[in-house]
């Protein structure tokens, strides 16, 4: 249980920054957007709070960055039209690579 509240503390961890992206604009900031960043925020933390009961903290955090990098990276991609380049995949590649590493010694 305590690796899916992290891997759900890792997906929440993509729904601020895409909340606070989403919150600006030329008109004006969007409060609703501004809002579900607060609540992504705050469900990520008490989720990184729960999983690091039993999950080494340092394990837990790096997890919980990578997935929200590699999420956030996604969502660039997709919803913004991000570079989408070789040399990027391959450095997000790297971060996947150390989460699975550190899933695997945990």
């Amino acid at each position: 249980m305590d690796w899916i509240a992290l891997l759900a503390a890792g997906i929440f961890e993509c729904g601020w920054p895409l909340g606070l992206k989403l919150g600006q604009s030329e008109r004006g900031t969007h409060r609703g957007w501004i809002a579900f960043a607060g609540v992504c925020m705050a469900t990520s933390g008490a989720l990184l709070l729960y999983a690091q009961l039993s999950i080494p903290m340092g394990t837990a955090y790096a997890v919980w960055t990578g997935i929200g990098a590699v999420g956030t990276f996604a969502l660039g991609i997709v919803v913004f039209k991000d570079a989408a380049t070789l040399a990027r995949f391959f450095c997000i590649g790297l971060i996947v690579a150390g989460i699975l590493g550190l899933k695997l010694v945990a």
